[in-house]
């Protein structure tokens, strides 16, 4: 017996709010990685790691937030937790890869093939795990060209994503480019739903009345969503990170006011003109030409 599913329960709320989770978690990891290539030794890994966990946190929150509207309507769904966190593991995880990939490598062209690659398998593998947590009394099948297509598109995704975080600065552009993983990120999860049909056991008991998923999401959403706020503060705390600037000094370069009109360059010197020397033979010539 195939099920009803309805992806929209609570109408746009769900989507609209999983689209703006989704663009946080990815503009808190892009000014993160931005910042990390500004630094270095110990304290550029730790803002990568920051970066990671970051968009991985901001992609499983908004996987979660939209699946609060998901419901069979034949049958009541809940989650195993061991399988939903795991999924959380492998975002941030696969994510971290290809941020660290890209962050001591560069915007290089296999750098941000190779990142890209698996940060997107990274979250086509945390969609697809969060969604086999799933307990009810049927089993998912799944469409494998719309599969695909879903898994393509978190690729894409994820290396225009590192691409736009070694490539992009400025807090404008940066928070255009994260709308736009927000939107491929929303897209991807969509595609992949849009794959899914479910089929119910003959004994499939009805929904009990008052039945929500959100009394079993809500809680373990709360970690990651605590993780985002605090990642924000610290992006708000450090203003490299907002306005883009200071590359030059974390780099121990000298800074725009050594190089151009200064307090160092405005210091006039004197230059002494370099001394000049002539020898009998030629004073001799010079003596005999001039009468």
């Amino acid at each position: 017996m195939q099920g009803t599913v309805d992806g929209f329960s609570y109408g746009l709320v769900t989507p609209v709010t999983a689209f703006l989770l989704a663009c946080l978690g990815a503009a808190l990891g892009l000014r993160c990685t931005t910042r990390s290539l500004r630094t270095r030794g110990v304290y550029r890994a730790g803002w990568l790691a920051l970066a990671a966990t970051s968009i991985g946190s901001g992609i499983w929150t908004m996987h979660f937030i939209a699946m609060l509207g998901f419901s069979v309507r034949e049958a009541p769904v809940s989650y195993d937790r061991p399988l939903t966190y795991a999924s959380l593991a492998v975002a941030v995880v696969m994510v971290g890869v290809g941020i660290f990939l890209v962050g001591y490598r560069g915007a290089t062209r296999m750098a941000l093939v190779t990142g890209g690659t698996i940060t997107g398998l990274g979250v086509a593998s945390m969609h697809y795990l969060g969604m086999a947590g799933m307990n009810f009394e049927g089993v998912f099948e799944y469409d494998t060209l719309t599969v695909s297509l879903s898994v393509l598109i978190a690729v894409v995704a994820a290396t225009a994503s590192l691409w736009a975080a070694v490539s992009i600065h400025g807090f404008l552009p940066s928070l255009g480019a994260s709308v736009v993983m927000g939107v491929a990120v929303s897209g991807m999860h969509y595609t992949g739903m849009a794959a899914l049909q479910v089929h119910l056991h003959p004994s499939a008991a009805p929904s009990p009345p008052g039945e929500a998923p959100a009394s079993l999401l809500l809680p373990m959403m709360i970690g990651p969503g605590c993780f985002l706020l605090l990642a924000a503060v610290v992006v708000m705390v450090d203003p490299l990170v907002v306005t883009g600037g200071g590359r030059a000094r974390s780099a121990g370069l000298p800074g725009p006011a050594s190089r151009r009109g200064g307090p160092l360059s405005s210091i006039p010197v004197q230059r002494r003109p370099a001394p000049t020397y002539e020898t009998a033979s030629r004073r001799s010539y010079r003596e005999q030409r001039d009468r």
